[in-house]
């Protein structure tokens, strides 16, 4: 049977606005149990360096169910800090076998 890891989702949410009219934002970490994480291939990764110029080194898989927002956060696996970029590729539910139903990319966090 296939496992997910537990993922730190450390979710950012608008809290306001600053002097300059910019948005401030408040971030809370979350644990999120059963992730699938898996690596990109080779493949993957060329298409998507000369798609978008993202660094594609990981896939998540995200349980059904799950209300979190993925895209444009970061997250930590791996004792490694990523971000997530990609809008939810999304399978139907009841067509999907399998308890995972969203997958997104990940590049590695830059400080």
């Amino acid at each position: 049977m296939i496992q997910g890891i537990t993922v730190t989702l450390m979710e950012r949410t608008q809290s306001g606005v600053d002097g300059f009219n910019r948005p401030v934002y408040t971030t809370q970490a979350t644990e999120v149990d059963n992730i699938l994480v898996y690596p990109a291939t080779s493949e993957d990764v060329i298409g998507e360096m000369n798609l978008s110029g993202k660094h594609l080194e990981y896939y998540l898989c995200v349980p059904k169910g799950d209300a979190h927002t993925w895209t444009d956060q970061k997250v930590n696996f791996f004792s490694v800090d990523w971000h997530v970029y990609s809008l939810p590729e999304e399978w139907i539910d009841a067509n999907n076998p399998s308890i995972w139903n969203r997958r997104f990319k990940c590049e590695r966090y830059n400080k």
